[in-house]
């Protein structure tokens, strides 16, 4: 895929999880993997009181981190070997 497209396409997705004042919880990881499964490529946001890791909520949700800017992230379904 042309990183451009891709990079084009992810400005205009919009965050469809929010990660709030309670942080990464079991239920949030749980919305992720669901959102990944219809989706592929979801953006998260933070809110600023919060405290989370791009690379551990990944990690959880079994998702591969595709960038990060600020307080949102960008996350993948990763592929089946």
């Amino acid at each position: 895929m042309n990183n451009d497209i891709f990079r084009d396409s992810i400005q205009d997705l919009r965050p469809t999880v929010w990660i709030g004042k309670q942080g990464c919880t079991d239920t949030i990881v749980e919305e992720i993997v669901q959102q990944l499964e219809k989706k592929k490529v979801i953006k998260v946001k933070c809110l600023r009181n919060t405290d989370v890791d791009p690379e551990d909520l990944a990690r959880k949700a079994g998702a591969e981190l595709a960038g990060v800017r600020g307080r949102t992230m960008i996350l993948v379904k990763k592929k089946k070997n």
